[in-house]
């Protein structure tokens, strides 16, 4: 009896919906950041006001962007995203610059420091999880448990992706939901909580800009124009990162259902929930926790000192609890979107062949394997604020060069069909563009150890790019010669 054997699928399965979209914006959004960064953001800017207004510039930024998004997502509505609307836009040189660094830095680097702060969370439940522990060690090379828990976290998340996109539908679905109503309950909370001569104390000279020493003490208390300017960008890091990927919505717009809609849509939603969410989050720390307790919180963790103050002694534990669930909902939301990529450079000759194939499940698993493997060993370096600095100034720059495409393609086809139309332009997408450089030069000088780092990783592409169209061009080459032999 002859037995049939399966073939793979060619193409990937329209299966997620607007809820989907929506919840993998904000759950590829919100992981660790919004409860750790505002810690470092307050040792910079040292008053409520700016605090508040760090988190509203890139709220205004990341929104701007997302609407931005929405004219490019319905005219290009494919698997890919951003690197389509590169491709679009430019060339395939920028496109493949964009999905090399993706893959060098900006998604496995974010899926590092979400799987690294997963981790430390976790200690803080099981102590027996600790970063100080040492799991593994080749002289000077170790692996703390910390560490561990991170690799376990990226390799599981990555084989349930392996299984189909359903299987990361339903996880992302359960655990956005899960932390979305967790962060409203803790702001509802955090509301009845609040102390009033608290709130009265760090409103009062909310707009004086001075710095704050991890031990409580008073740095530099005037600031100069660059000094000043220098605090914001350095601050933004966090924000932005807390704030990013939310474009990863777009990277799996062959698997959405009316994605000229429905992608647009879920960029709008999701990005404005959670930044009334971020906003609301901090109004709750300055409601319960004073300037230098929000500057010198333990670890950073200042969530977990603004909920002991919300919840007594419980309060560490559900915090601890509600940030694992958020990193582990993110994380899901990076590691499912961004194998398509890598998926739609291979099917350009950009990337590893084996990437353009499906597995029988309709999903790259090639693509999420090796994504897996160079996130793991990102994770390994364990310095979260080294991770931050440099995704935070490649990301932005690609965000602007998208959004210049706008102005781009208007000029080049005037006639092509735009469902949606970017809302607010040009004025909105100009001023993102000129907001966006602001921050990079001034990350570039105030921060160049590691944000230069970033900008060598994007370059070094060029060559790669070369080799990568020579060793395609010699391929097609050779596959002609086959096809005259045979003839």
């Amino acid at each position: 009896m002859e037995t049939e054997t399966q073939t793979p699928p060619q193409e990937l399965k329209r299966e997620l919906g607007l809820l989907d979209g929506t919840m993998l914006v904000a759950g590829s959004m919100i992981g660790s950041g919004i409860f750790i960064v505002s810690a470092d953001i307050t040792r910079s800017v040292g008053s409520a006001g700016w605090l508040i207004a760090i988190w509203l510039i890139t709220g205004f930024m990341t929104l701007t962007a997302a609407v931005s998004y929405g004219e490019l997502s319905a005219m290009f509505p494919k698997a890919g995203g951003q690197y389509v609307y590169l491709k679009e836009s430019y060339n395939k040189l920028i496109a493949f610059l964009y999905g090399w660094s993706f893959f060098a830095v900006i998604q496995t680097g974010t899926i590092a420091a979400v799987g690294v702060a997963f981790s430390k969370f976790a200690a803080y439940l099981f102590p027996s999880l600790s970063e100080d522990l040492v799991l593994f060690s080749i002289g000077t090379f170790k692996i703390s448990h910390a560490q561990g828990v991170s690799l376990i976290i990226i390799i599981l998340l990555t084989f349930i992706n392996t299984r189909g996109i359903k299987s990361g539908k339903w996880i992302q679905r359960t655990f956005t939901l899960t932390k979305l109503l967790s962060l409203f309950g803790l702001i509802i909370f955090g509301l009845i909580a609040l102390k009033g001569d608290v709130w009265h104390a760090n409103w009062t000279d909310a707009w004086h800009m001075h710095q704050i020493n991890k031990d409580g003490s008073n740095g530099l208390m005037e600031y100069t124009l660059p000094i000043a300017l220098g605090a914001i960008a350095g601050s933004m890091v966090g924000s932005i990162f807390s704030s990013d990927a939310w474009n990863n919505v777009t990277f799996i717009a062959g698997e959405m259902t009316n994605p000229k809609r429905n992608i647009g849509l879920s960029l709008f939603l999701g990005t404005l929930i959670v930044t009334v969410i971020y906003v609301m989050a901090n109004v709750i720390y300055l409601g319960v926790l004073p300037m230098h307790e929000i500057a010198t919180a333990a670890k950073d963790r200042v969530a977990v000192t603004a909920s002991q103050q919300i919840f007594g002694d419980a309060g560490t534990k559900i915090i601890a609890v509600m940030i694992m669930i958020s990193t582990f909902g993110c994380n899901n939301g990076l590691i499912m979107s961004g194998a398509r990529v890598y998926y739609t450079m291979a099917k350009d000759g950009l990337f590893f062949k084996r990437t353009g194939t499906l597995n029988k499940f309709a999903v790259p698993e090639f693509g999420l394997w090796i994504q897996c493997i160079v996130a793991c060993g990102l994770s390994l370096s364990g310095n979260y604020g080294n991770l931050l600095d440099m995704i935070s100034l490649v990301a932005v720059i690609f965000y602007m060069l998208t959004i210049g495409g706008i102005f781009i393609l208007r000029s080049k086809r005037p006639d092509a069909e735009r469902p949606y139309k970017a809302f607010g332009y040009p004025i909105l997408p100009a001023i993102y563009i000129l907001m966006g450089l602001a921050f990079c030069i001034v990350l570039l000088i105030y921060k160049p150890e590691y944000s230069t780092g970033g900008l060598v990783i994007v370059l070094s592409g060029i060559p790669i790019y070369y080799i990568a169209k020579r060793y395609i061009k010699d391929e097609e080459g050779e596959e002609d010669e086959e096809e005259i032999t045979t003839a």
